[in-house]
């Protein structure tokens, strides 16, 4: 937090904060390493890893013939990338935005191929995952550039103060989000490789598609409040991995549960 010393603040502000330098080169090459090889591996084994959005969504029928290269829990292919997660750098920022007790919900390694990556519709997280306090943030990491071009990430500063509004998954139309929220104007984070834009799970949010010469790649870390928990019935990727601090919610049952 130390090294950010305006996120807290910030992040209450605008539900989002782009935190410059978090990874440095060499640990940035490392990722990478170890991020192509995520995706070597499952090219190998012949596993459909194109997990482009589908659904009713206007912004979706650009995306008929693009790709996006998805991947869950990369923790669990790679100890550097589960080393990434527990970086005090990393953690510190998080620590700064949902406090000292922090818990892994799930990571998802997200590939833009050139000229061809699919783009994503505005919506907000929180239908996919809704915890019972509302903590949960993301924090995409990028391990290359991340440009407009590339089709980096677009958000409107402000909108977590909305809450949880109905039929924003982005997966069919929502009239209030292109109405007020439209993709074409929202904010353009650009980053650099190392950097981490973290934001909240209901600030709306999307990108437009990679048309550039370059692959765009990063892997998005979900984290709640370990005085947070995931709302009975939802059966979502759960990791219940404590990067710092204490789960309060953790008990025999909860642990052993799937």
């Amino acid at each position: 937090m130390k090294r950010y010393p305006d996120i807290t603040k910030s992040f209450d502000e605008n539900g989002y904060y782009l935190a410059r330098g978090v990874f440095p080169p060499e640990a940035v090459r490392e990722l990478e390493r170890d991020f192509d090889r995520i995706v070597a591996t499952n090219a190998a084994r012949n596993e459909n890893s194109n997990r482009r959005w589908v659904g009713d969504n206007p912004d979706l029928q650009v995306a008929a013939n693009l790709v996006i290269n998805h991947t869950h829990q990369v923790q669990s292919y790679s100890a550097r990338w589960l080393q990434a997660m527990m970086d005090p750098v990393f953690l510190d920022a998080v620590e700064g935005i949902i406090g000292p007790d922090i818990v892994l919900h799930h990571s998802k390694l997200l590939q833009k191929p050139a000229e061809k990556g699919a783009p994503f519709p505005m919506h907000q997280d929180w239908t996919y995952f809704p915890s019972e306090h509302d903590t949960m943030i993301g924090g995409t990491i990028a391990v290359t550039r991340a440009t407009d071009e590339m089709g980096c990430l677009r958000v409107y500063p402000g909108s977590h103060k909305l809450g949880r509004i109905a039929g924003t998954d982005g997966q069919s139309q929502s009239e209030f989000l292109a109405k007020n929220y439209p993709l074409s104007g929202a904010t353009i984070i650009e980053a650099e490789a190392g950097d981490v834009l973290f934001f909240h799970y209901f600030t709306v949010h999307g990108s437009m598609p990679n048309r550039s010469p370059h692959v765009r790649k990063n892997v998005l870390v979900q984290m709640h409040s370990g005085k947070d928990r995931i709302e009975a019935g939802n059966h979502h990727i759960n990791s219940k991995l404590v990067l710092r601090g204490w789960n309060h919610m953790a008990s025999r049952s909860y642990a052993e549960a799937g």
